[in-house]
């Protein structure tokens, strides 16, 4: 263990002479990322400016506006009346309304068993959050309402006589559809921009010590200090652990570092400091098991800087570490296939509230199984290049 931890203290040793490594790994991602933050971020609340017209001046019509004026909208949604459909078409053009209901005229009379009248959500494409809380506000009052239309056409089919379809009506409009419960994968905590890009950020430059344990270790072997270790009663399991734990706390560190620096500096929260820990650990055993592969394919020094250059940035690009990797589908396949990925999804579910193993298990799963496969592939490598 003596051996082991001086092999460990003289490459970190090493590294923090070295300049370079203090910007890339502690320096640049804090700087990078608070710049990402600010130039990402948007402190102004969500607003949605909803324009209403009403043609049916029916209470099923007044019951739709005060949803949308509800207590629970109403620090979100604010409602402008229009007279016709024209004048709301005309209004959403321009941008002084995100989005427009169009109440047709009859729709309150369609509960006493009349046909079902359709609502119209005019839209822009330059609102889409927006028209898309106006209709499923209108698709949720809408199916309330076709579902009280439906139980009364029902009754006066069973033979209620129609002088009572009125007061059916009214007694219709008070039920509401049952609830429904479905699994959400994240909580609602808003995603601060540094939450995403803090973690992000020290992760891609983290990566640069794939390439700064396989230069040294080149570098090393052409000054012929590997040879000399050797020669010393030191066996290559503790040279080879050493280099380990020297490359594993150093970018532990360099996460670590910018994870505090997000945090006390620029704001980031996320919801379990542990899982936090975790997900810095696993990356860190991600990059060991890294520079292990990029040795053990590389022969000289300039293949393992041109090697670790591409494995670093295939990673951070099919990661999604510049760009939220959550617009298709295929991308958020690809992503599963990189340790920075997984830790990413983690960090993002630790910043919208998800606690606990909900938040990191999987994604400690997947980095594990990555850094598994990679350790086997170069211990393949290591048994087959030996006999020559």
């Amino acid at each position: 263990m003596r051996v082991l931890l001086a092999i460990a203290a003289k490459d970190l040793r090493q590294r923090l002479r070295d300049r370079s490594a203090w910007v890339i790994v502690f320096l640049a991602p804090v700087l990078i990322s608070g710049l990402m933050a600010m130039a990402f971020s948007d402190n102004s609340e969500f607003r949605a400016e909803i324009g209403v017209v009403d043609l049916d001046r029916g209470a099923a019509a007044d019951g739709l506006t005060e949803v949308l004026k509800s207590p629970e909208l109403s620090a979100t949604v604010r409602v402008h009346s229009y007279g016709d459909e024209a004048a709301a078409r005309r209004a959403v053009d321009a941008g002084r309304a995100h989005a427009a209901i169009v109440v047709p005229e009859g729709f309150t009379e369609a509960l006493s068993g009349g046909p079902a009248q359709p609502v119209t959500v005019l839209d822009s494409v330059d609102f889409g959050l927006q028209a898309q809380l106006a209709r499923a506000v209108t698709e949720s009052y809408v199916a309330q309402v076709n579902a009280d239309r439906l139980s009364v056409a029902t009754a006066v089919a069973a033979g209620v006589p129609h002088q009572d379809v009125p007061e059916l009506a009214a007694k219709a409009a008070l039920l509401r559809l049952p609830e429904q419960v479905r699994a959400q994968g994240l909580a609602d905590d808003p995603l601060k921009v540094i939450s995403y890009f803090g973690p992000s950020m020290g992760m891609f430059f983290v990566l640069f010590c794939v390439g700064f344990g396989a230069r040294g270790y080149f570098i090393e072997q052409q000054q012929g200090t590997l040879d000399r270790i050797a020669a010393a009663p030191v066996g290559r399991g503790a040279l080879l652990l050493g280099k380990s734990l020297s490359t594993f706390v150093y970018s532990l560190a360099g996460l670590v570092t910018v994870a505090l620096v997000s945090w006390l500096a620029f704001g980031a929260r996320w919801a379990d400091p542990v899982g936090v820990a975790a997900l810095s650990v696993g990356m860190a055993v991600a990059v060991v098991c890294l520079t292990a592969f990029v040795i053990a394919i590389a022969r000289t020094e300039r293949q393992a800087e041109g090697l670790a250059s591409i494995v670093v940035f295939a990673l951070v690009l099919l990661g999604g570490n510049f760009v939220f990797a959550s617009g298709t589908s295929l991308m958020r396949r690809l992503t599963l296939f990189t340790p920075n990925g997984w830790a990413l999804r983690g960090f993002t579910d630790l910043g919208t509230g998800v606690r606990g193993w909900a938040a990191v298990g999987a994604p400690l799963l997947g980095i594990a199984a990555f850094s598994a496969a990679v350790a086997a592939v170069t211990a393949l490598l290591l048994r087959l290049r030996r006999p020559a």
